[in-house]
């Protein structure tokens, strides 16, 4: 006869549960999570937004990075109960419709992308920099990206691409 094995969950874990609302790519989202869920799992796991990718989980390779009110934030790093009544952007978020946003059809333009899997990050990061208005030459934008890594070595269609878009891109 096989074991048997009750484990005891505490009171307190259950009812540690908690609600977060907040705006997602335009979309008002009300998630139930524990409090030490991190944002990215939130996004991933409960919304299905798979779109923001998990790389390292430890903020050091930038694919998690999405948009919490035009800010570039590592949403691996981020707990979710911290974004409660926040506005999030996610990849998926990104283009207007069928229309794609400047940067992601300079990413096409410049072949900024080979496997693909740090393109989001890329994306939002590269947006977030734009928003923030620092970047004025290609060094310092080789800089203020450098938290977003493209194994493949793709950097140079990245900053290419960039580069670009920020003559020209204006953030209302």
């Amino acid at each position: 006869m096989a074991a048997r094995h009750n484990f005891f969950v505490p009171e307190t874990i259950t009812h540690a549960m908690t609600n977060i609302s907040f705006t997602v790519n335009g979309q008002p989202r009300t998630v139930t999570v524990a409090p030490w869920v991190s944002l990215l799992d939130a996004l991933r796991e409960h919304l299905h937004l798979t779109g923001t990718k998990k790389g390292c989980d430890h903020g050091q390779c930038g694919a998690c990075t999405v948009l919490c009110e035009d800010k570039r934030i590592l949403s691996c790093l981020t707990l979710a109960v911290m974004k409660n009544g926040r506005s999030i952007t996610t990849i998926e978020g990104i283009a207007d419709g069928e229309k794609l946003h400047p940067l992601q059809q300079a990413f096409i333009d410049h072949d900024a992308f080979q496997c693909g899997y740090c393109t989001p990050g890329q994306l939002c990061s590269a947006i977030g920099m734009l928003h923030e208005g620092k970047a004025r030459t290609r060094e310092e934008v080789k800089e203020l990206m450098s938290g977003n890594l493209c194994r493949c070595g793709a950097n140079v269609g990245i900053i290419d691409a960039i580069m670009q878009v920020k003559e020209t891109y204006s953030h209302e």
